[in-house]
């Protein structure tokens, strides 16, 4: 799995440098806007992408999930986390989680 960031949307927060765990995201030239060099090398671990506050970095989901080119991004507001998933044809699927209840089971 990989990371796909929009260059049009990042505002350039950096707040996705400092989760990386593998320090694989870079600031372009002008120090404006972030890139993955090589996203190969991306463990799909998804920590950029819930500090991501434009939803600018999405996760490839893999043909061994059920993917087939789709994407994942996530946005927080308060206590909720809105999972979106866009498939390839452009179908999105929504799943809320109140952060403050995820860890109850």
């Amino acid at each position: 799995m990989s990371i796909a960031i929009n260059k049009d949307k990042c505002i350039g927060c950096k707040k996705c440098l400092s989760v990386c765990p593998g320090n694989l995201i870079k600031l372009t030239d002008d120090g404006k806007k972030v890139y993955m060099k090589y996203p190969k090398d991306c463990w799909g671990c998804s920590s950029c992408i819930k500090e991501c506050p434009t939803g600018s970095i999405s996760l490839y989901l893999g043909a061994d999930i059920g993917g087939r080119g789709s994407r994942l991004t996530v946005k927080l507001k308060e206590d909720i986390a809105d999972w979106k998933i866009e498939e390839s044809n452009g179908t999105e699927h929504s799943i809320k989680i109140n952060r403050k209840d995820s860890n109850q089971y």
